[in-house]
């Protein structure tokens, strides 16, 4: 990759062969944003074919045959004091062990916390005054693993988030009865319009407002435990390519807040999506709210819900795009288990974006949209999805079980014991105390989910015969490989 910037500069000194590959690929496609030049003078790889003089990797000695990216793997093993001193032995690793990612795991193996932000891992660590910046010139260190982090804090986000094909929008509504939501709408994504202004936090919240009121309150963030005060100092000033996501369970305790139908709630569940049947468990139930804060390109790379719920996701400030598949679909770029236990997806939201937005955009039941201050967007049980806030932004979400998604959720306490995720550890069997209390509160609406498992267990059942069967139907008798569960009557699992 070239930058305009960087030729208008005069060029760099340096050369030697490059080494092709994905990497130099990713920069193609970066190419297109806005990339300022890199505060080190740190260049892409494909620079080197057009300088001469000798390259900071020259320097290396025996290193110089290790690729940049186990450099970086050997760093990685390195404490503060020693990847602090080894900086200083050549350019190259100079700007090498100032790459943020890795004081940020230095940090976060550390469980002290710090007296202030200084706008990077690195300075925070040392304490260093805030904004420092190197003042060694690396404009002849030439890498992709050093420039593509920094890189990816600059894609330009709207240009993923406008152009949705017509035939992609998640589909805006206005207003949405119960009624049409159970019949129409509950395994479908959208977005609520008009539904979430009568809230009291629309009006009153807001990051500063937050800040002002509870900058003492420590709240999650991802791998930290901060004061907001901290939190919102990190989010006014970082370059990290995946910003840390304030995703706070706790939140309505620490701010001592309500939530309901209560006079003085500050919000509560839209009546649209009708009763939340994970209610009956009370103090029992798993984890289920949560209070979102996070900067420009913070979000969640492509997931599901837990214990097969469905969720909503209220914005009160900023914008949010999303981009969803329907629970079958192989998302470009992730990968998943045999037993769905394990979900990889090795890309950072701007890798992602950059490897494989327009790929999935093409792909059947791909669904996209923008949800903005004051809308409310549905993702259904199952849904694969992607989120990355625009701006930085306060949400408020919720996992719930409406009444139409009851088999899923039952259907994954009972087959996926060892994925169900939010209970407390005392709960032994979370699916046997769903059903005890449904059984208790709605008989017929236990029965009905369990009639609709049933029907779903004998309609794969019956497709795995068909699939194995037209072997047995030939008569061949010669004693070759026969493949079965035990007795007839037993079902497919």
């Amino acid at each position: 990759m070239l930058l305009a910037k960087e030729i208008s500069r005069g060029g760099v000194s340096g050369g030697a062969t490059v080494d092709g590959g994905e990497l130099g690929s990713l920069a193609t496609r970066i190419s297109s944003d806005s990339i300022p030049v890199h505060p080190m003078g740190v260049k892409p790889l494909g620079n080197q074919y057009f300088a001469s003089g000798p390259t900071a990797r020259q320097s290396l000695g025996s290193l110089g045959r290790l690729p940049d990216e186990m450099i970086l793997q050997i760093l990685e093993y390195l404490d503060i004091q020693p990847l602090k001193d080894i900086g200083f032995t050549c350019r190259f690793l100079y700007a090498f062990c100032y790459l943020d990612e890795l004081w940020k795991s230095l940090f976060l193996e550390d469980s002290s916390q710090p007296v202030a932000w200084k706008g990077s891992w690195r300075n925070t660590i040392l304490k260093a005054p805030g904004g420092w910046q190197p003042r060694i010139d690396c404009s002849n260190v030439f890498s992709d693993v050093m420039h593509r982090p920094f890189a990816c804090t600059y894609i330009a986000l709207g240009k993923y988030s406008s152009g949705i094909p017509e035939a992609n929008q998640i589909s805006r509504v206005e207003r949405l009865s119960y009624d049409d939501f159970a019949q129409n709408w509950s395994s479908k994504p959208f977005i609520l319009t008009d539904c979430i202004q009568r809230w009291p936090v629309c009006s009153d919240w807001s990051i500063q407002e937050l800040n002002t009121r509870y900058s003492t309150v420590i709240f999650r963030a991802e791998a930290v435990d901060w004061p907001f005060s901290i939190y919102h100092d990190y989010m006014s000033n970082n370059e990290d390519e995946s910003p840390l996501y304030l995703f706070d369970k706790e939140f309505a305790e620490k701010m001592r807040i309500r939530i309901g139908r209560d006079v003085d709630a500050v919000y509560w569940p839209p009546e649209c999506f009708g009763k939340d049947l994970f209610e009956l468990l009370g103090e029992e139930r798993p984890a289920h709210r949560w209070l979102i804060v996070g900067p420009k390109r913070s979000g969640s790379t492509f997931h599901k819900d837990p214990n097969g719920t469905s969720a909503w996701n209220a914005v009160l400030e900023g914008s949010k795009y999303w981009i969803m598949f329907p629970p079958t679909a192989q998302v470009p770029g992730v990968y998943v288990s045999e037993d769905s236990s394990e979900v990889t997806s090795p890309l950072s939201i701007a890798e992602w974006l950059l490897e494989f937005h327009a790929e999935a955009r093409a792909l059947p039941g791909c669904v996209e949209g923008v949800c903005r201050a004051g809308e409310i967007l549905h993702v259904p049980s199952g849904w694969w999805h992607l989120v990355v806030n625009l701006e930085a932004g306060i949400a408020l979400t919720q996992n719930f079980v409406p009444e139409s998604h009851l088999a899923d959720v039952l259907c994954f306490l009972k087959d996926k014991p060892d994925q169900v995720t939010g209970f407390k550890k005392d709960i032994e069997d979370p699916y046997d105390l769903f059903v005890e209390r449904l059984g208790l509160a709605y008989p017929d609406l236990l029965g009905k989910a369990i009639d609709e498992i049933e029907q779903k267990t004998r309609a794969k059942k019956r497709k795995w015969e068909e699939a194995v069967g037209s072997k047995h139907d030939t008569g061949d008798n010669s004693g070759g490989f026969s493949f079965g569960f035990g007795d007839e009557d037993d079902e497919i699992p």
